[in-house]
């Protein structure tokens, strides 16, 4: 098995203390509502919302996969740190185990930067093409891209 692991860092307007509450705590009710074409639903198959529980995320129509299945593996509330990994679903296919993410929102300014790491888990020898990577990155933008202008442009959500 390899891992492969890439950073990618995003700017946001919204404090981190906000964009955790709604891209973090309440993603599951948030995202459908805001973006359906990204995530139709999500269903928690197994545990209570915390470290260890199971998610399935049933993708929306703008998605060329159908569902993944989502595994908590840290939430610290405190310092903006939320960690998980797909371990489930056609959108891994065969050649990966499971992506490991750690997402950390830092204070910078009035706003945050969003950090990301993902761990790419394969099997046997197989290599991450660096497309796949990209196609990633550029869905996590456009979908916190949506998030973030939900935010701005009801301030009132997630004080």
């Amino acid at each position: 098995m390899g891992v492969f692991t890439y950073e990618t860092e995003y700017t946001s307007v919204i404090p981190p203390p906000k964009l955790f509450k709604a891209f973090v705590l309440d993603a599951d009710n948030l995202i459908p509502k805001i973006a359906p074409q990204a995530v139709k639903s999500a269903e928690i198959i197994e545990g209570d919302g915390g470290v260890g529980t199971i998610k399935k995320i049933h993708l929306g129509e703008g998605s060329a996969h159908s569902y993944v299945k989502h595994k908590i593996d840290g939430i610290d509330k405190d310092n903006f740190v939320y960690k998980y990994s797909i371990i489930e679903g056609d959108a891994i296919g065969d050649k990966i185990e499971k992506i490991s993410y750690e997402i950390k929102l830092v204070a910078s300014g009035g706003g945050s930067i969003i950090k990301s790491t993902s761990h790419y888990h394969t099997k046997g020898e197989v290599q991450i093409k660096e497309e796949h990577v990209k196609e990633g990155k550029e869905r996590a933008a456009g979908l916190f891209k949506i998030i973030e202008n939900h935010l701005l442009a009801h301030p009132e959500e997630y004080n």
